[in-house]
């Protein structure tokens, strides 16, 4: 796991907000957490469960459970590549292909500018579009290869 200094007292104003020793209220905390930081960082974590009493191994067990929390830094953009059955027919594993090559990073991964972080996902719901790719979100339907990478570089 990367791990930058956090500064404590951006921790120590999200723990203000969960009565110290209930554990009651860890998965907001967590959620706030990532809110704070852009990923679940082991150094708050530390702090949040001396502050609820909590084992570290139940804040990690949860952290690790669900797929929305993430322990490692995302980066700005996050780009979400589609590969439900309509993209992957569509060709979503060629822009995953030149997404990867393009950003020199695998599908999970993180430029180390911390710009852009690269995910697959299983379905965006949004079949009649496919493939299927989201910036942040922002979902960019029937898109062809070499669209991405007029888009990374700045251009439309």
């Amino acid at each position: 796991m990367s791990e930058t200094s956090i500064d404590p007292d951006r921790v120590r104003s999200i723990l203000t907000r969960y009565p110290q020793g209930d554990g009651s209220g860890l998965i907001h905390a967590l959620q706030d957490i990532q809110a704070e930081f852009g990923y679940v960082a082991c150094e708050a974590v530390a702090r949040l469960c001396e502050h609820l009493n909590i084992p570290l191994s139940k804040a990690f067990s949860v952290a690790t459970f669900y797929k929305a929390f993430s322990l490692e830094p995302k980066g700005e953009t996050i780009i979400r590549v589609c590969t439900g059955t309509a993209c992957h027919i569509r060709g979503s594993q060629i822009l995953a292909d030149e997404l990867s090559s393009l950003l020199d990073v695998e599908p999970g991964g993180t430029t180390k500018d911390l710009k852009f972080t690269l995910e697959t996902v299983n379905c965006v719901g949004a079949c009649a579009m496919a493939p299927v790719v989201a910036f942040n979100g922002v979902y960019q339907g029937n898109v062809q290869p070499g669209a991405l990478t007029r888009k990374i570089r700045g251009g439309k």
